[in-house]
Order: structure tokens, then C-alpha cells, then sequence
């Protein structure tokens, strides 16, 4: 297990890796801090995240943990009054690239190319005035310098990748036109659209009913196989977790409390909330009145760690 903090290496550690090299994306020592009226709040808090390549790592956590806002902001989104400090690197054709240092227009050109994102909620992020075949078609003519018969192309090949039926209709069809599975389906297929190394998936399947989670979980795992591409998936569910993680990070209070491999969280968790969070979930063949709860809510930006309830 390595927990984060602010003398995290800039390559992933040994004991997190098999491999020698550094980490595809590593994202160490960030700090977030906001302005609110005369007061500057830090909402997140020494946060270190690696993945290497073809790995797939869980963000999990109760609504309001700093899980999204952690990895949007190493992705350089997020309001432009926000301060952000630290260093996230992204290694590309062996050389790492500082994103938080890069001018807009080269970190416009990362992502979508190099990072591909999967928000939780399709109908806001897929355009309703332009039709599917539009939205598929437009990354890889940007980004790729495809023409428009050869992103076509990649576009239907990109939906029997992510399972849509009947291709070549769905391309002339509107956001609306599609339920909310296919539609989610469809912003994994813009996400993969120009074969990014690093896919970023915000609870990509929370609104989602359980069998068309399944399905979907199971073609991003099949992908990732078949492509090499590392996925960084933000959950509150552990039945995700259990299922797809290679390896887990657990946030609170805008920090990170435990990181471990999948096998060793759910055998030995090592931190007190971690354990609150597992031993919330409900079990299969076990009745009980009530579920245990982990009592109070996430501590205001205002209060020091320190003084956090234990």
C-alpha cells in the first residue's frame, strides 16, 4: 500500500508496479485552493495519483471527497480562479510533458488526443443539435487529420467497438434519439475516438440501471485489453470497485487516505474510513434492520485536517 503525500516520487512506486518505468500519468503533490470572498479555501490537499499504461485505477469516496475535482484538475479543467499547484506529468512517445505548465492551446491539443473523458451525465455533455456521426467524427479530423470519409469510418468501427447496434443509422441520429445506456456508450466512443492513452471516466455509469453497467464495464475492460489504455474510473460503488480495479485510491476531505491493490484493500484495509466504507455496503444472503452508517458529513474546507472527527 502507499499512501500519498507531498514527497511523492514522480514514478510510481515499487511497490504499486511491476514495471521499472515511470508512470504513464503522475499526478504529485497537488494542491487546489479557491477564493471565497476574502478567504482562500484548499479543497484538495497533497493528492498523488500514477497509473501506468493498460492499468486500471478507481477513485472512490463519498459524494464530496475531492474524487472528480482531483482529476479534473490535473487535467487542467476547472474554474480559471482556482489556484493549482504541484506537478502532473504525462508521458507521451517516452518524454514526459508537465500539463499544468502548458500554455491553453498545447493542453487543448492533449486532450481528447491524449486524455479522453467520460462524464457522468451524457445528456450535458453530448451536443443536442449535432447528430452522433457529427460528435464522433469532429475528434479525429481535429486532432488526427483524418478526412471525412476516414472519420466515418473510424466512427462506425467505434461504435461496434462499444456495442451500438446498427451503426450506420445510429450516425444520423440525435442525443435524444438514444437511451441513456447507448447514449453513455456513445461518449465512450468519443473518448475513444483518437485512441487516447489516459481514459478518465467520472461515474461514468451511476445513473445507469446495474445490467447496462455491467455491459459497459465490461466493454471498457475489453477495450483497454485489446488498446493498452490506462483508465483513471471515479466511483462511490464498491461493487464496481471489487470488480474492475486493478488498484484503489481512497479520498476524503479532499486528500487521500489509502491507495492499495484491489485484492489487498478488500482483504486488509488499512484506515479507519475505508473500513466505515466497507462495512456500510450491504452483503448478499445477509438480512439486516438497518445498514451501518458512517455518521456526520465531509469536513468543511475551513476545518484542518487535524481536527476531523476519528
Amino acid at each position: 500500500m502507499t499512501l500519498s503525500n507531498s514527497t511523492a516520487p514522480t514514478s510510481k512506486p515499487e511497490s504499486t508496479s511491476n514495471s521499472t518505468q515511470q508512470a504513464l500519468l503522475t499526478a504529485s503533490g497537488l494542491n487546489k485552493t479557491v477564493q471565497v470572498g476574502e478567504q482562500s479555501l484548499s479543497i484538495i490537499k497533497d493528492v498523488s495519483i500514477y497509473i501506468d499504461a493498460g492499468e486500471f485505477v478507481v477513485i472512490m469516496g463519498k459524494s464530496g471527497s475531492g474524487k472528480s475535482i482531483s482529476v479534473l484538475s490535473a487535467a487542467g479543467l476547472g474554474p480559471a480562479s482556482a489556484r493549482i499547484d504541484g506537478t502532473v506529468a504525462l508521458t507521451i512517445d517516452g518524454r514526459e510533458q508537465d500539463l499544468l505548465s502548458m500554455p491553453g492551446s498545447q493542453l487543448r491539443r492533449i486532450r481528447g488526443r491524449r486524455l479522453g473523458f467520460v462524464f457522468q451525465d451524457p445528456g450535458t455533455s453530448l451536443n443536442p443539435m449535432l447528430t452522433i456521426g457529427r460528435q464522433l467524427t469532429e475528434g479525429p479530423e481535429v486532432h488526427l487529420g483524418m478526412s471525412r470519409t476516414q472519420s466515418r469510418k473510424r466512427a462506425l468501427e467505434l461504435l461496434e467497438l462499444v456495442g451500438i447496434p446498427d451503426p450506420e443509422r445510429r450516425l444520423k441520429s440525435y442525443p435524444h434519439e438514444l437511451s441513456g445506456g447507448m447514449r453513455q456508450r456513445i461518449m465512450i466512443a468519443v473518448a475513444l475516438a483518437c485512441d487516447p492513452e489516459v481514459l478518465i471516466a467520472d461515474e461514468a455509469t451511476t445513473a445507469l440501471d446495474v445490467t447496462t453497467q455491467a455491459q459497459i464495464l465490461d466493454a471498457i475492460r475489453d477495450l483497454q485489453n485489446r488498446l493498452g489504455t490506462a483508465t483513471v474510473w471515479i466511483s462511490h460503488d464498491l461493487a464496481v470497485v471489487g470488480g474492475i480495479a486493478d488498484e484503489v485510491v481512497v479520498m476524503y476531505g479532499g486528500e487521500v487516505l489509502e491507495r492499495a491493490e484491489t485484492v489487498e484493500l478488500f482483504r486488509s484495509t488499512q484506515h479507519p474510513y475505508t473500513r466505515g466504507l466497507f462495512e456500510s455496503r450491504p452483503h448478499l444472503g445477509e438480512r439486516v434492520d438497518q445498514l451501518t452508517s458512517i455518521p456526520g458529513a465531509p469536513p468543511e474546507p475551513r476545518v484542518p485536517a487535524e481536527s476531523w472527527p476519528t
